[in-house]
């Protein structure tokens, strides 16, 4: 291991990135630094190896033969790496980090995390906000809650609650909805990262219809929601997210009828971790202030086959 003492594990870290990712930007926004930064480790620990591990071509790096030889081992020690430092903290009981969508813990999990702090003043807990889907079993995130079908091959998943989606909308638009088919006349919110729930939604009343396309388009659930308070039209809401906006009179429910998706919010850790009295602790928690916090709400979890539904009139 002498070799290693005359190059920077920072530099390594940013070859390998650089190399599994394909790009500066990607290989940035993973370590959480500079496109400059990462260049500048790219450039050391070439001149440190003596080697050439990017060609510069028309602004893309494109990896050598070098760097391909070297890449499965570069990975694998970094995972190694991660899985060392992970253990590290795996099995206390005064932590916990949580990996959660950015949509999820703006709009929920920040404003009900208080009442699991009351309840346990001597767990710390750490919200990791992000899309990316990491693996607690090579991570150092103690629990993951996502939103999908399942299974989760390889990892420790419990199921939360099933997801369901409602139509919102403003004070001032509500007022000229009085049946479903209403909605189509009105601006349409679209999730650039949402599902098609919509035909879930009608197929609830046997509808089939033809949206108009022309609404205000976001890439985030979260301003999505904003934009139905705002006025700009309506938005079908996943249940948990646009509740509390509901309860506090900043958006109004025409209906109360709340189909099921077919997805499911779970409760995601590692297959080898220790379930810790704070992982015990956080999970009954999560699933009690779930249930609280939507109420029981018209509406059949029952998924709707949209093969089967007639379009309308």
């Amino acid at each position: 291991m002498n070799d290693l003492n005359r190059i920077h594990l920072s530099g390594l870290r940013a070859v390998e990135a650089v190399g599994r990712l394909g790009s500066l930007k990607a290989a940035a926004e993973e370590l959480g630094v500079t496109m400059g930064a990462v260049s500048q480790q790219l450039q050391k620990t070439e001149a440190q190896l003596g080697v050439t591990l990017f060609e510069r071509q028309n602004r893309a790096l494109v990896p050598t033969p070098h760097l391909k030889a070297m890449q499965p081992h570069l990975t694998s020690a970094m995972s190694s790496l991660s899985t060392a430092v992970a253990v590290t903290r795996r099995g206390r009981e005064d932590a916990l980090t949580i990996s959660v969508a950015p949509v999820f813990a703006g709009k929920w999990l920040v404003w009900h995390l208080k009442t699991f702090n009351k309840a346990n003043p001597d767990v710390r807990v750490r919200v990791e906000a992000t899309n990316k889907l990491v693996d607690p079993n090579t991570s150092d995130i103690d629990l993951c809650i996502r939103v999908g079908r399942g299974p989760y091959p390889g990892l420790r998943a419990e199921k939360l609650l099933s997801q369901r989606v409602f139509p919102v909308c403003s004070p001032a638009l509500a007022k000229h909805i009085r049946t479903p088919a209403d909605i189509c006349k009105l601006p349409i919110i679209q999730d650039q990262d949402q599902n098609n729930d919509w035909k879930t939604w009608f197929g609830h009343f046997g509808l089939e219809v033809t949206l108009p396309e022309d609404g205000p388009s976001y890439s985030d659930g979260a301003l999505c929601l904003d934009a139905a308070i705002a006025g700009q039209g309506v938005f079908l809401a996943w249940e948990t997210l646009a509740v509390y906006a509901v309860k506090t009179g900043q958006l109004i429910s025409p209906f109360p009828d709340r189909p099921a998706t077919g997805l499911f919010y779970w409760l995601i850790t590692g297959s080898t971790a220790p379930q810790t009295n704070a992982k015990r602790a956080f999970s009954k928690w999560l699933k009690e202030e779930l249930q609280e916090s939507i109420g029981r709400q018209k509406g059949s979890d029952v998924v709707v086959d949209p093969a089967q539904i007639p379009k309308i009139g």
